[in-house]
């Protein structure tokens, strides 16, 4: 017989209100019986939400940055990433599945109300910050593939809210269906260019090796912390904490522990193969644009336009271009998403499901899109690597209460998380911070 876990509300200093994206809360059944394989399937999808953080276009220009002027060095802050994204997406999961909030929920019942607002007022500047990556990688996409001029790009951007909505009166699973697609549809594009690339794989090797240079050398270290926001970012823990509870997983502790396993094993195979991804963008640009003098890359329409020549092939650019636009697409959509759970979550409007969807889009790509066109085409790359450094910036006003709150046994009876694991994600958030305030240090020190 399934126990059921009492759960202690009087932990919190407010009750649950509605669950963020009510209208696809556990709409997706969990078998209660049948094989291990067939409960997994279930759980299936989440994780490449989480993943497509990996590969949006602010990491494409971070990691062009990287490669280009370094080479492969920069590998092993893509590999610590994939740790650290690892380790915290699993917390999202826990927080989600023993204590019933996504992220920004539990912030709003844990902290008194003036701390809530200026979270939710850091959680909506990164947001604003990844929108802004979003919307300049998809409208370079347009205009790469079919010339459409960047300005009107950004218009059709914004539109991706009334896709969601669609997708949405099919079922959720269709939306997690076209993430996966445009994730498969990449990694050939990927694929492809890096069997063209023909990179030292010895050098490649070595590249995941860490080095104290990464630390000394500030602006080596600029652009490592562009990688580090551009791959863990801060809307992604609101996000996965949030969708893990479109599974329909039960209440007692047996389901919610088979919950927790199997939405575990979803983030991290997807993270594992955003690695991938995530790794071939700084190969590429190392084997490309370092090995042939081109040490000042960052633009993507510039290493769009230097890849025929440097490649030897008319269609190099035009796989590179489809995989920025699917990269684009994939972004827009999960922004969106964690733009609807982080304004519920923290403000606990009530509003219609689309309403609240096309608000919190509005809040976040209004100033994006003036954004993009004041700094033009000219601006991207700057703007793309600045918008990763602020991300990274926010990322601790996350870290920190995630790891706070699932380390708390009247929190997360039961599920709290294990003393060797909060122990580790503890040293990751103290590491962020560090390398924040060392970057902030520089920043102003000249």
């Amino acid at each position: 017989m399934l126990q059921r876990e009492p759960f202690n509300e009087s932990a919190w200093r407010r009750e649950r209100g509605d669950p963020s994206l009510s209208d696809v809360y556990r709409s997706i059944k969990v078998a209660a019986a049948g094989t291990p394989w067939r409960r997994a399937a279930a759980f299936v999808g989440p994780g490449y939400l989480v993943a497509v953080g990996y590969m949006d276009p602010g990491n494409w220009a971070t990691s062009l940055a990287g490669g280009s002027k370094f080479g492969y060095t920069l590998l092993v802050v893509a590999l610590v990433s994939n740790i650290i994204a690892i380790v915290l997406q699993s917390l999202c999961a826990r927080l989600a599945i023993a204590s019933g909030r996504d992220l920004a929920q539990a912030c709003r019942d844990a902290f008194p109300r003036p701390v809530a607002f200026a979270l939710w007022l850091l959680a909506e500047l990164a947001i604003i910050a990844t929108d802004i990556a979003e919307v300049i990688g998809t409208a370079i996409g347009l205009n790469l593939l079919f010339g459409i001029p960047l300005e009107i790009g950004v218009i059709i951007t914004a539109l991706d809210v009334f896709l969601i909505l669609y997708l949405q009166t099919l079922g959720f699973r269709y939306i997690e269906a076209l993430i996966m697609t445009l994730l498969g549809v990449i990694a050939v594009c990927f694929g492809i260019q890096i069997a063209l690339a023909n990179p030292d794989w010895a050098a490649v090797i070595k590249g995941f090796a860490p080095t104290t240079e990464i630390v000394t050398n500030p602006e080596m270290l600029y652009i490592a912390l562009g990688i580090l926001g551009a791959t863990v970012m801060p809307h992604n823990l609101y996000l996965h904490s949030g969708l893990v509870q479109t599974r329909a997983y039960g209440n007692s502790i047996e389901e919610k522990r088979s919950a927790l396993k199997y939405a575990t094993i979803d983030s991290t195979v997807a993270l594992m193969f955003a690695l991938l991804i995530n790794a071939s963008i700084l190969i590429l640009a190392a084997a490309t644009f370092n090995a042939g003098g081109r040490t000042e890359i960052a633009e993507l329409g510039e290493a769009h336009s230097l890849l025929a020549p440097l490649l030897g092939l008319s269609f190099a650019p035009k796989l590179f271009a489809i995989a920025l636009l699917c990269c684009g697409i994939n972004s827009t959509v999960t922004a969106t998403l964690a733009g609807q759970i982080v304004m519920e979550g923290f403000l606990n409007i009530r509003l219609p499901g689309w309403l609240r969807r096309l608000i919190t889009r509005m809040i976040a790509i209004i100033p994006a899109a003036g954004v993009t066109i004041w700094y033009g085409d000219s601006g991207t790359a700057q703007l793309l690597i600045l918008s990763q450094v602020v991300l990274s910036l926010q990322l601790s006003f996350a870290v920190i209460p995630l790891v706070m709150f699932t380390a708390s046994k009247a929190k997360m009876g039961e599920l709290v998380t294990p003393a060797w694991l909060i122990a580790i994600a503890s040293v990751m958030a103290v590491v962020i911070v560090v390398l924040n305030l060392k970057l902030l240090f520089d920043f102003f020190t000249g």
